[in-house]
C-alpha cells in the first residue's frame, strides 16, 4: 500500500505578516531558509510563531531575521534555555543577497519578512524588498479592496 500524504492546514503556512502587506508596496519576493534550533522546529509544527514586529538586517553580506517570536513549548526543551526572540540567520544564495543589498541601499526601500511556511520538511521564510506606503496609498488600496468585495457580491447575487 502507498503512503497517503498528510494535508497541512493553511497550505503549510505557519505565520503571516499581514501588517507588511498593508504598510508597504511589495516590489520583489525571495524565498530564504532559516537556521533553527530543534525546539524552534517543534514550536513551529505547533504553529506558535509571530512575524508582526520582525524585520531583516543585512550585515557583513548576510541576512538575519530580528524580532520574530517563536514561543517555546513547555514539554519540548527542558534542558535548553529558550530565547523566543533570538536572532536567526537567513540562508540565501549569494546572487539573491546581492540583489537585496543593492535594493536596500536605494532610498525608500527595505527588506521585511512576509511569511513562514513549510516546504516539504523544511521551514522557509518569504522575504520581500518593499517600499513604504503613504497614508493616501493605504486609503486607495482599502478602496480597491472594498470595490473587489462589492464586485464579488454583485456577481454572486446575479448568479442566484
Amino acid at each position: 500500500m502507498s503512503k497517503q500524504k498528510k494535508s497541512q492546514p493553511n497550505g503549510g503556512t505557519i505565520a503571516l505578516n499581514k501588517r507588511a502587506k498593508h504598510e508597504y508596496f511589495i516590489e520583489q519576493r525571495f524565498e530564504a531558509g532559516i537556521a533553527l534550533a530543534g525546539w524552534e522546529v517543534k514550536s513551529l509544527r505547533a504553529g506558535k510563531a509571530l512575524l508582526v514586529d520582525s524585520y531583516i538586517l543585512l550585515k557583513d553580506g548576510e541576512a538575519y531575521l530580528f524580532g520574530a517570536h517563536i514561543t517555546p513549548l513547555q514539554t519540548a526543551s527542558t534542558h535548553v534555555i529558550a530565547d523566543p526572540t533570538r536572532t536567526r540567520k537567513l540562508l540565501l544564495h549569494a546572487k539573491e543577497l546581492e540583489k537585496i543589498i543593492a535594493g536596500v541601499e536605494q532610498k525608500g526601500y527595505s527588506c521585511v519578512p512576509l511569511a513562514l511556511y513549510w516546504k516539504k520538511h523544511l521551514v522557509k521564510c518569504e522575504i520581500a524588498l518593499v517600499k513604504g506606503k503613504k497614508d493616501y496609498d493605504k486609503r486607495a488600496s482599502e478602496k480597491d479592496r472594498d470595490w473587489d468585495r462589492e464586485k464579488q457580491r454583485l456577481v454572486r447575487e446575479a448568479n442566484r
